[in-house]
C-alpha cells in the first residue's frame, strides 16, 4: 500500500529555508521538492508551498510577509464584495504573479523526477473567492444573495479552466484544492446550491482537457457533502481526519473506481511520537484494507516534522500485507 504524505511548507524545512523564501524563488522551490522526493519517494509531487495564494495574488491580492517559519497568507483582499470579482480582468498564467515560476519549476521537476507525477495546484472557485474578498464577506454574501455568489463562482471557474489549459499545454498535470468550502464553514445545502454548480463545471471541463478525471481535494468534515463531491466526476478524493472516516469509507464503497487517500491526524508527525504515528496508521489501515484503490496519507506535514518520522511511517505502511 502506498504512503503519500502531503508536502508543502515541510519541503522548505528540508533545505533549511523558510516557507516564504522557497515560495518565491524557483530554484529553491525546485531544490525543496526534489529533496522531498529523494527522501520520501512520494507521488504525486505538488509544486507549491502556499498553494491557495497563487491565483489570488495573480489577480492582485497581497500576500503577507510572515514571521519565521509561518506560511504566507493573503493579507489584503482586492474586492469589497463577491459581485466585484466578476469585474476583475482574468489573470494570464504566462506572465502574472508567481504562476510562471511555478510552471517552470514544474517542468524542471518533471524532467528530473520522471518516475513520479508532477501536479500543479489549482484553487477551487470557493477558495479563490474567499482570498479575493475575504471569507467573512463571502459568507455574508451567500446569505444575502446566493445566486450572485453562484454566478461569481462560475465566473472564476472559467478562468481556472484557462489556467488548466496552460498547465496541460506545458506537459504537466493538475489537482484542485477546495478546502474553504467544507462544512461547518458552509452548510451541505449551501454547498449544493452555491458551490457545486461551479465545482462540477470546473472538474468536468478540466478532466476533459487533462484526459482523465482530476483530483478534487477538500479537507474538513466532508462526509455531509460527499455526495456532492462525487457528483463532480472527480477520480481522486481524500478521506480527511476531521470527518467520520468510518462512515465516509462505507459510503464510498459504491464508487470503487475512485482513488481515496485516507489521512492520518498530524499530531504524531508534528511531535515525532512514533507510538502515536503507528497507532494512527494502524487505525486507518483497518479502514483501507478492504479497498483496492486506496492509499494512506497525511494532512499538510508541519514545517517542523522530522524526516525520520516520515521515513519510519513509510516503512511501516510498506510492511503491511493485505489479508
Amino acid at each position: 500500500m502506498d504512503f503519500t504524505p502531503s508536502i508543502y511548507e515541510h519541503a522548505a524545512a528540508l533545505i533549511g529555508k523558510t516557507p516564504l523564501e522557497v515560495s518565491r524563488n524557483g530554484d529553491l522551490l525546485f531544490q525543496a521538492h526534489s529533496k522531498a522526493f529523494q527522501l520520501y519517494g512520494h507521488t504525486p509531487v505538488i509544486v507549491g508551498i502556499d498553494i491557495y495564494n497563487l491565483e489570488a495574488e495573480a489577480y492582485g491580492a497581497i500576500v503577507s510577509t510572515p514571521k519565521g517559519n509561518d506560511i504566507p497568507a493573503i493579507c489584503t483582499h482586492i474586492c469589497q464584495n463577491t459581485a466585484e470579482i466578476r469585474n476583475l480582468k482574468p489573470f494570464n498564467p504566462e506572465i502574472d504573479g508567481r504562476i510562471p515560476m511555478v510552471l517552470e519549476t514544474g517542468r524542471r521537476l518533471a524532467k528530473t523526477l520522471s518516475e513520479t507525477d508532477i501536479k500543479i495546484p489549482l484553487s477551487g472557485p470557493f477558495s479563490l473567492a474567499s482570498n479575493l474578498v475575504g471569507f467573512e464577506r463571502l459568507l455574508c454574501d451567500i446569505l444575502d444573495d446566493p445566486e450572485s455568489v453562484k454566478e461569481t463562482l462560475l465566473h472564476l471557474a472559467k478562468g481556472q479552466i484557462e489556467f488548466c489549459r496552460e498547465v496541460i499545454a506545458q506537459g504537466l498535470d493538475i489537482a484542485f484544492f477546495e478546502s474553504a468550502a467544507t462544512p461547518p464553514l458552509i452548510s451541505p445545502e449551501m454547498f449544493a446550491q452555491v458551490e457545486l454548480p461551479a465545482l462540477k463545471f470546473i472538474i468536468r471541463e478540466t478532466s476533459s482537457i487533462a484526459g482523465h478525471p482530476v483530483p478534487c481535494i477538500i479537507g474538513g468534515d466532508t462526509l455531509p457533502i460527499l455526495d456532492s463531491i462525487l457528483d463532480t466526476g472527480t477520480g481522486y478524493v481524500i478521506c480527511p481526519c476531521e470527518t467520520n472516516q468510518e462512515l465516509f469509507m462505507k459510503k464510498i464503497q459504491a464508487y470503487p473506481e475512485i482513488m481515496v487517500r485516507i489521512n492520518t491526524t498530524p499530531n504524531g508527525f508534528a511531535s515525532g511520537d512514533m507510538a502515536s504515528v503507528y497507532g494512527e496508521l494502524d487505525r486507518v489501515f483497518k479502514l483501507a484494507v478492504q479497498r483496492e484503490k486506496v492509499c494512506i496519507g497525511t494532512g499538510a506535514l508541519p514545517f517542523e516534522t522530522k524526516p525520520d518520522t516520515v521515513l519510519k511511517a513509510k516503512t511501516y505502511v510498506q510492511s503491511w500485507k493485505r489479508t
